[in-house]
């Protein structure tokens, strides 16, 4: 309808309207792939989650930059003892919840006892396992105890699983989550879109943005579509990369592309029967051409891992050769093992694009050395019920999106059930050294150890590759932790 009107416009009216538009937006749309199953980042292992809510609704004691440092959240700073078993948090004065009750040293008390509380529900708490009493010193002063040293306590600290929350929005917080973030919940129309609006009340740097609308379009040709209709004005982790080179090219977009924590693993059920034979594992692992599913299914977009790890971690050891694509060694393997004609078994494939294109792929794959994979495609819920929480499949494909999160390989009873003591004996050492060049030597023992016991079939990290019209500033290039960060975000006038 403007186009319309600025035809009856002198030019330089019209130039003036539409650069006054421009100036005045204060609102913006996002688009996701996934919707969050609820809106409780402390009780579920769904990133969707973390996607909306991470520092724009809830917030910890620390928190993570785009660029993957750790930096103060609600604590304004802290001591760490010698012995590395107390850490005394000073809290921001003057902190609020939405709901305009103070957050002080209770609720982080609260929040931490919760997670490890019996009956916790919270997807990380082995994370927190180390810590043992949480003190109120005073309104802004708590003391977290260790009953042993935890080099990666401020890390984890980060994490979505453990923002602060408050006992009395406790009951409905899956629905209705109250925070201390520069943004507040407003509304949630399900299947549809989350509503977000500025917090007036926020006690440090105030969002730029008046609204955050997150809309959730499963669908890649959907997705293209509604970017290309200027529908929505970013398109976080956008699905169809392969229309990527056409937003690059029109002057209305910018192509976000940077790295993720986000492992994409072929996850295997090590306690099923074949999988609990390493050779068939391993024949899976060269029954994989790598590049071709990064080629065919992410168009290019995503680097070959070998291990369970992230290539921009410092700590990273390269693997891939350990995985090299070589069928006719993986028919010997399964020979060996006893299945000479292969044997049948099934792949359930999650919504987003990297597992469903990606799993045809590797069905084909599979199929060429005998293995029959019967693709069963499920909807994200379904996948938490049935793969994630019930164990109930043969073979799945999804993206790790946790930060540096190795550890979930020492907890025999995690999906895809890898029980290796001498594992389980090398994360509980990692996580009580402080020293860094002693932890960078375990994590790549660690790193090691996953690969040569060919626990997962190990495909590639996934690319950060993200659309926004172009007047937008402020959005992370990369992906550290599982979060579209609008705090700092507005428009360029």
């Amino acid at each position: 309808m403007f186009h319309l009107r600025s035809l009856f416009l002198g030019a330089s009216a019209a130039a003036l309207i539409a650069g006054a538009a421009t100036a005045q937006q204060t609102d913006i749309t996002v688009a996701l792939q996934l919707e969050p199953p609820h809106l409780d980042p402390t009780s579920a292992a769904a990133g969707a989650i973390d996607s909306v809510l991470y520092s724009n609704v809830f917030e910890g004691l620390t928190r993570f930059m785009g660029d993957g440092s750790i930096v103060p959240g609600l604590a304004s700073s802290w001591e760490i003892s010698d012995d590395g078993l107390t850490y005394t948090f000073k809290l921001h004065d003057g902190v609020k919840f939405h709901d305009g009750t103070t957050m002080d040293a209770e609720d982080v008390k609260f929040s931490l006892d919760r997670i490890g509380a019996e009956d916790s529900a919270n997807a990380q708490k082995a994370l927190y396992a180390a810590i043992s009493e949480v003190n109120v010193t005073d309104p802004l002063t708590v003391e977290v105890k260790l009953s042993e040293p935890n080099g990666s306590m401020l890390f984890n600290l980060a994490w979505g699983d453990a923002v602060i929350v408050a006992p009395e929005s406790i009951e409905n917080i899956k629905q209705n989550p109250i925070g201390t973030g520069a943004f507040k919940f407003d509304n949630w129309a399900q299947g549809d879109k989350i509503e977000l609006s500025k917090n007036p009340d926020y006690w440090g740097t105030p969002a730029k943005l008046d609204k955050a609308t997150f809309k959730f379009i499963s669908d890649p040709t959907a997705a293209f579509a509604a970017m290309m209709a200027e529908d929505v004005d970013v398109f976080s982790q956008f699905p169809a990369p392969e229309n990527l080179p056409q937003f690059e090219a029109d002057p209305r977009f910018q192509v976000l592309i940077g790295s993720t924590e986000g492992e994409t693993i072929l996850s295997t059920n090590n306690k099923m029967p074949p999988f609990d034979n390493v050779k068939v594992r391993e024949a899976i692992a060269h029954a994989i051409d790598r590049q071709a599913i990064i080629d065919g299914a992410m168009f290019g977009y995503g680097t070959p891992i070998g291990t369970h790890f992230a290539p921009h971690n410092p700590a990273y050891i390269d693997l891939t050769g350990m995985n090299s694509f070589d069928p006719e060694k993986a028919k010997a393997l399964l020979a060996e093992a006893g299945f000479p004609d292969g044997f049948e078994t099934t792949l359930d494939l999650p919504p987003p694009s990297y597992a469903r294109r990606g799993g045809e792929i590797i069905a084909a794959q599979l199929a060429a050395v005998g293995i029959k994979a019967e693709i069963r495609n499920v909807e994200w819920a379904q996948w938490l019920e049935t793969v994630f929480k019930g164990k109930n499949f043969g073979l799945t494909i999804v993206s790790h999106t946790e930060p540096m999160d190795i550890g979930i390989y020492a907890k025999p009873d995690y999906y895809f059930q890898y029980d290796n003591p001498a594992f389980q004996e090398l994360i509980t050492k990692l996580n009580s050294t402080t020293d860094d060049a002693m932890r960078t030597q375990m994590m790549a023992e660690a790193q090691r150890m996953i690969s040569e016991d060919y626990v997962n079939g190990y495909l590639f990290q996934l690319a950060a590759t993200s659309v926004a019209k172009a007047g937008v500033q402020g959005l992370w290039n990369n992906a550290p932790t599982q979060a579209t960060d609008l705090t700092a975000v507005s428009w360029a006038e």
